[in-house]
């Protein structure tokens, strides 16, 4: 695949050896507040697909889900769940072509921001989608 990236500064770095498992717009609340941003629009990679550099802070923000940011400017880069297989999401703004690749779900709209409208033509779940 050869997707890199990193965070704002550049201390943190990485690069997706595969094609991901998932791309999807995550709206639930604490991506929300995570990602201080309507939604997150990530990637999930098999957790043996990426190679990280660089210094990170992890931050629980539920006991299922690591946030991984960048430990010297802040970036969060990473969403790095805690159940098997091993995954690793990756923020899409943070590839170096944040265009190469696109989201094919948006996810938690039950508790997307009332005042964002999509129009992408994507299919929409409440809660996760089925599966």
């Amino acid at each position: 695949m050869g997707l890199t990236g990193g965070c704002l500064c550049g201390q943190v770095r990485y690069e997706a050896r595969e094609k991901p498992l998932n791309v999807r717009c995550c709206h639930c609340t604490l991506c929300q507040k995570a990602n201080s941003a309507p939604f997150f629009a990530r990637a999930i990679f098999a957790l043996g697909d990426i190679t990280l550099t660089g210094d990170t802070l992890d931050y629980p923000t539920s006991d299922r889900l690591m946030r991984r940011s960048c430990a010297r400017c802040g970036t969060l880069v990473f969403a790095q769940p805690n159940d098997l297989p091993a995954r690793i999401g990756v923020s899409l703004p943070t590839l170096d072509d944040p265009n190469a690749l696109a989201p094919d779900m948006h996810i938690f709209t039950s508790t997307m921001l009332a005042w964002l409208k999509l129009d992408d033509g994507l299919p929409q779940y409440l809660e996760r989608p089925p599966g």
